[in-house]
């Protein structure tokens, strides 16, 4: 046991025995398949193994009570400053929004009623969402806090054949599969090998076995120099390209973390980029108590931008997540928010309004800082048919860095 796990809370019993559960279907699916699959395959059935996996289990995932706080959970204003860019790609498209992976319901909840403010609202909110416990819990959340928008959401069990709007993606692309590789220059064992997960009495470890095919395709192309370990996501670059060969018009906006192919893939930065995230505590063994963390990597948005251009759209911007909600207006908002408050306490109520106020500056903090999720986390659009330059994309755009 390393030092991370020693320091992770002890899983309740019932969580154990679901873990446990899990553990003896990827046993089962090692032996069926000679002893050895692939970590793309480990990590799907870790995270989405009907009933079992991570994401389609009962345990609740985001929030306070949960794993980890994505940027809804922390501010509204996250979800009001995205507003006014989906707002300006609904406006040159179709009446529209589809999210994929919608996490607790949150961002819905938020995005509805700052479209409808804007004059903007759609007459249709898609959810595309697999899991049954998060539809509840995003029914849950959108009739308590958007009811009157709730008739306009409908849920998914799959990509509508075509569709013209706007998609959203809030860190969906980083849990997708992702193949796990050792770029090896030892004698024994030179090239490209790829990292899965095998048994040893009885237990599951790490195994390798030489990369093939579309895998080892993939590696050969990036400009990587052995020793040195990272993943490629087969998974998320076939997603973004069925999306983009489906939307007729408008855009696509990805959020998440991650970098272009040749930060990525520097050689400063060999070392893997899985994380795991169990009771708002990252951990790096990802065969820890399969189906109780997150697991997620790093996506590459150079990748993802081929995907989409490959498929026929264009690479409407790419730029930090910080100037982004910073050019659609997340200070203003911020603002705005104060001078609502001070105008609606009571006299003798300025504390309750200082202690909102410095809430919503630390949580706006957090999404824009440098040094929390302003420069890790990356938003990128895709689309056809949309007018340039796109709001949040209108300074600090790198997409001649991809």
């Amino acid at each position: 046991m390393n030092l991370q796990q020693a320091e992770l809370p002890e899983p309740s019993a019932d969580a154990q025995a679901a873990s446990a559960a899990l553990t003896r279907l990827i046993v089962a699916e090692i032996a069926a398949a000679g002893g050895w699959i692939s970590f793309a395959r480990y990590m799907e059935l870790a995270l989405y193994a009907p009933g079992l996996g991570y994401y389609s289990g009962g345990s609740r995932k985001f929030g306070v009570e949960g794993d980890f706080l994505t940027a809804p959970e922390l501010t509204p204003l996250f979800g009001r400053a995205l507003a006014r860019q989906v707002a300006q790609v609904l406006a040159a498209s179709g009446p529209l929004v589809i999210e994929a992976g919608a996490g607790s319901g949150r961002l819905a909840a938020d995005l509805l009623p700052a479209l409808a403010a804007l004059d903007c609202a759609p007459e249709r909110y898609q959810i595309l969402e697999l899991s049954g416990e998060l539809r509840a819990r995003q029914q849950a959340t959108l009739a308590e806090q958007a009811p009157e928008f709730f008739d306009r959401v409908e849920w998914l069990d799959e990509l509508p054949q075509r569709f013209s709007g706007c998609l959203i993606g809030n860190e969906v692309l980083d849990a997708m599969p992702t193949h796990a590789l050792r770029w090896s220059d030892e004698s024994s064992q030179p090239g490209v090998l790829e990292r899965g997960v095998g048994l040893a009495d009885g237990r599951l470890v790490f195994a390798e076995r030489p990369a093939s095919g579309a895998l080892l395709a993939a590696a050969h192309a990036l400009a990587v120099q052995a020793p040195y370990r990272g993943e490629i996501s087969l998974a998320a670059r076939s997603w973004v390209s069925e999306l983009a060969r489906r939307l007729e018009h408008g855009a696509m906006l990805l959020i998440d973390y991650g970098l272009a192919r040749h930060e990525l893939y520097h050689a400063q930065r060999d070392g893997s980029t899985l994380r795991c995230h169990y009771r708002h505590r990252v951990h790096d063994d990802p065969l820890w108590f399969p189906g109780l963390s997150d697991i997620t990597s790093h996506v590459d948005f150079t990748a993802v931008a081929e995907a989409g251009f490959d498929a026929g759209l264009e690479v409407l911007g790419y730029i930090s997540q910080a100037n982004f909600l910073i050019n659609c207006g997340v200070g203003d908002l911020l603002q705005e928010g104060k001078a609502m408050r001070n105008d609606s306490q009571e006299v003798g109520a300025d504390a309750t309004a200082d202690v909102a106020d410095l809430r919503a500056r630390g949580a706006v903090n957090v999404l824009i800082s440098p040094n929390e999720m302003g420069e890790l986390f990356k938003v990128i659009a895709l689309g056809r048919g949309v007018p340039t330059p796109l709001l949040g994309f209108s300074r600090g755009d790198r997409v001649h860095a991809l």
